[in-house]
């Protein structure tokens, strides 16, 4: 150890490609779509797609419509994007110039996609949602037959090309997924004998993804599973490991204490005080408080200025995961990556 000068978080794209290598070995023959909304869970969505490119996705979710554009200059036309958020015209004529798939789940919004497709010039790979019972946006099943109906009518005139059907799951109990992946059956099926034919159907995000292969339909939408971040209270996932460890070197020795260039202006709530181990050269060491851009956490011998200390990682020194150290705070792992600030430089490897 030892070189920086404040907070690091360094991003390790060999850990990265080996998550996905479990993930797509366990969804198989389910197809992987990687998810990199919120910059990539604050790895970085560009460092993200590229590696996961790299390892064979062909898929890649990034939730906003701004992002895929970014994305497509990233990683060139090969592999698809998907964007599900709502978005404006003008985001919506940027993403069909990009060929972006969209996620579609409200009669308006397909209008006003299919009005931009026949503007543009550029047909529309739509994905059509149906609302399941989570109420997360998507069309009511008293709406499912107009949709399908509507988006068919605007493929047969060449403006988009209905490529598929998707849903969200609440994820609150087994008997409520079951309930939604029959609603989600029954519309892929009513829309198959309105004449679509739906390739990519997809229902499940991390969680359900990994325990769940029932729910599984050709596509599965994974995010922080990929990034080795696993579901609160939920058991660690064989293969998976964090892609990211958050480092921060010691600027001095007070007595039996190492105060560490790192606070809660880089993202870190004071609550963690008392409550996490801190990974060091000499093992774990328990965190007493922090501070605006320090912490203090106990000593080991030989301790000094330089040395570095984990704040999470994969536990080689004996410090949190990025899952247990938001479990400590009530919250999840990934907002833990998301939460860190500027002031915490982004190093890859």
């Amino acid at each position: 150890m030892g070189g920086v000068t404040g907070p690091v978080l360094r991003a390790d794209a060999t850990v990265l490609r080996a998550n996905i290598a479990a993930v797509t070995a366990r969804v198989a023959p389910a197809e992987l779509m990687i998810v990199v909304k919120d910059d990539g869970y604050g790895l970085g969505a560009a460092w993200a797609a590229r590696v996961a490119v790299d390892a064979g996705v062909r898929w890649i979710g990034s939730y906003d419509i701004p992002t895929a554009i970014q994305l497509r200059a990233e990683i060139g036309d090969g592999p698809r994007l998907f964007a599900w958020v709502t978005s404006t015209d003008d985001e919506i004529a940027a993403a069909l110039h990009a060929h972006v798939d969209l996620g579609v789940g409200s009669l308006d919004y397909l209008e006003r996609v299919i009005v931009q497709a026949d503007a543009s010039g550029f047909r529309a790979r739509i994905h059509l949602k149906i609302d399941t019972g989570l109420h997360r946006n998507g069309l009511s099943a008293a709406e499912w037959d107009e949709g399908v109906r509507i988006a068919l009518d605007a493929q047969h005139r060449g403006m988009i090309d209905l490529v598929g059907a998707w849903s969200h799951l609440a994820e609150a109990s087994d008997a409520e997924d079951d309930a939604a992946q029959a609603r989600f059956l029954a519309a892929v099926a009513r829309a198959e004998e309105l004449g679509a034919v739906l390739p990519h159907q997809h229902l499940t995000a991390s969680a359900a993804t990994w325990e769940r292969p029932e729910l599984r339909g050709t596509l599965v939408r994974v995010g922080a599973f990929c990034f080795g971040v696993r579901s609160a209270g939920g058991p660690d996932l064989p293969g998976i490991a964090p892609a990211a460890e958050l480092l921060a070197p010691v600027t001095r020795i007070e007595g039996d204490v190492a105060v560490i260039a790192v606070g809660s202006f880089d993202g870190l709530p004071s609550t963690l005080a008392g409550r996490i181990r801190v990974g060091t050269p000499a093992g774990p060491r328990p965190l007493r408080d922090i501070g605006i851009d320090e912490m203090r956490l106990e000593a080991w011998d030989g301790a000094a200025p330089g040395d570095e200390v984990l704040l999470f990682g994969r536990g080689r020194c004996g410090e949190e995961t990025p899952t247990t150290l938001a479990e400590a705070i009530g919250t999840v792992g990934e907002e833990i990556l998301c939460r860190l600030t500027p002031s915490v430089h982004r190093e890859y490897r």
